[in-house]
């Protein structure tokens, strides 16, 4: 999932998986060539594979911030400060997670959500995936997989990445009414 609200909406990066592999084989085989022609190929298909995260970037920042705008809500986003280097990953999910551009996608929702006049709030994400949000208890354990959540505490049950975008909304310093709303705020978890 490339984000989640707290609402549980997700924008899922399947689409964006099967390009990536697509590409990757594709500058494999180029690169194997080694002559002109396929260098020149290789710089057209970078251009290519830059402009589709882009698009899909701008995709996803817009239907956040129309959701947004739509219910009167703010958006609450995790401070991607070291995201990379505090994050543990399997050799398999690593390609996926260092390519993407999750800074342009928080910009992108950032100037959206500006024009709009909707507020936007950034929360230090420590503990977000591991706080039962029924309950509150906090332990590594309560997540045993990169997409489950089951809490320790009170067997509370949940995807993962809803949890910690429950708990972000919760954090976030924006959960003052807009234009006279007192709706809770929704929250997006940018995700690899």
């Amino acid at each position: 999932n490339l984000a989640v609200d707290s609402q549980g909406e997700i924008y899922s990066g399947k689409e964006v998986d099967k390009k990536r592999v697509k590409f990757d084989k594709l500058k494999s085989a180029l690169q194997k060539k080694d002559s002109k022609s396929a260098k020149r190929h290789l710089k057209k298909l970078s251009g290519k594979e830059a402009r589709f995260r882009k698009d899909v970037n701008h995709c996803i920042s817009k239907k956040i911030v129309a959701k947004a705008q739509r219910h009167s809500l703010g958006v609450a986003l995790e401070k991607l400060t070291g995201i990379r280097e505090r994050t543990r990953l399997r050799k398999a999910q690593r390609r996926q997670h260092y390519s993407w551009a999750f800074n342009q996608l928080q910009q992108f929702i950032v100037y959206k959500a500006k024009l709009a006049g909707v507020i936007v709030s950034f929360v230090n994400p420590k503990n977000t995936s591991r706080t039962c949000p029924n309950c509150g208890f906090v332990s590594k354990h309560n997540r045993k997989t990169q997409s489950s959540f089951v809490c320790k505490s009170c067997n509370f049950a949940e995807l993962a990445d809803k949890v910690g975008a429950i708990n972000i909304s919760r954090l976030a310093t924006v959960n003052l009414p807009i234009v006279g709303s007192s709706r809770d705020l929704q929250t997006t978890r940018s995700l690899a």
